[in-house]
């Protein structure tokens, strides 16, 4: 019997490998980075699955390539704004997501950038690695402090409520904001519900989680910016897009904000002629919020488990479409 056949675009996660080339006819592109668009068309009209990563682009053309023979295309990470799923759907091929893996580490590396900025730990490392702590002077590395402080966090969902968690432990004061009330939340944390405007006017770090959408596009620009206070700072551990790049330079600039740690940013990767890139009143790290070896491992697995189940047309651990 001739096995079904499913493109890798990368071998990231040997396990979710070995686990769908145990089962199916598995090929993979070589490359770390993504497989050129004609390959990925290509590989649409003759596989049965595509295994793919956040930034491979599978718009209506790659889809319609596939019509017909591929059935189910398994992103590994959350978002999926990479993927037309309206034309997957009208073409009747699955997209899949790997949910509810990341929250924690994304977490944990939403403080790791709050401390980062707060107590300059990167601006210090920088200095010794230049040669220029030369002597014991704490005056140049005088930080903010994180215990006690106000935290906003823009978004409620899985990622935000583990960030509220940890921030028991540094006694803080948490205000969040949500299309939806949580009032379980609230009461379980005791935690305050704030418009959006009042986080950016009264919080000393503004932490943002959101899904990437029409309205959360560059909800973070020249306005936004403008309503925070000087002694703040801004956290992006959600999508590049939401945060307007030039105006949080301008902001930088300027001291309207005191400082920024962001985890992503658009475009990714950041030029290196940015002129943010070069400002030392932020902190930038390479979209590795999910990136603990634990955590990438298990959503390659989840991604490959969602191609098995889809093949082999079981429930689909974590269907989109």
């Amino acid at each position: 019997m001739t096995k079904q056949k499913v493109y890798a675009t990368r071998a990231r996660v040997p396990e979710a490998i070995e686990l769908l080339q145990a089962l199916f006819e598995v090929e993979i592109w070589p490359e770390t980075t993504p497989p050129p668009r004609e390959v990925v068309l290509d590989k649409a009209s003759k596989c049965h699955a595509i295994m793919t990563e956040v930034d491979d682009q599978i718009d209506e053309e790659i889809l319609e390539a596939g019509k017909g023979n591929l059935q189910v295309i398994a992103n590994r990470g959350v978002g999926y704004n990479n993927i037309d799923v309206e034309a997957a759907t009208a073409r009747n091929i699955k997209i899949t997501n790997t949910p509810g893996i990341l929250a924690e580490a994304c977490a944990d590396m939403t403080f790791a950038l709050i401390l980062s900025i707060a107590r300059k730990v990167v601006f210090g490392d920088r200095a010794i690695r230049n040669g220029e702590w030369t002597v014991f002077d704490q005056v140049p590395y005088l930080g903010t402090d994180v215990y006690g402080k106000k935290l906003g966090i823009i978004g409620l969902g899985d990622i935000g409520e583990k960030v509220v968690k940890r921030s028991i432990g540094f006694d803080m004061e948490v205000f969040y904001h949500s299309r939806t009330a949580k009032v379980d939340l609230e009461e379980k944390y005791r935690i305050t519900r704030l418009g959006f405007e009042d986080i950016l006017s009264t919080c000393d770090y503004v932490s943002l989680h959101v899904p990437l959408s029409p309205e959360t596009e560059q909800m973070i620009s020249d306005r936004e910016l403008a309503m925070m206070q000087k002694e703040s700072f801004l956290i992006n551990m959600s999508r590049g897009p939401t945060v307007d790049l030039d105006a949080l330079h301008s902001a930088l600039v300027t001291g309207q904000i005191a400082g920024a740690a962001i985890d992503v940013t658009d475009p990714e990767p950041v030029p290196v002629d940015h002129p943010i890139v070069n400002n030392e009143n932020i902190v930038i790290t390479p979209h590795i919020g999910s990136a603990s070896r634990a955590t990438f491992t298990a959503m390659g697995v989840a991604a490959a488990n969602n191609i098995v189940a889809a093949l082999q047309d079981k429930p689909i651990p974590s269907a989109v479409n």
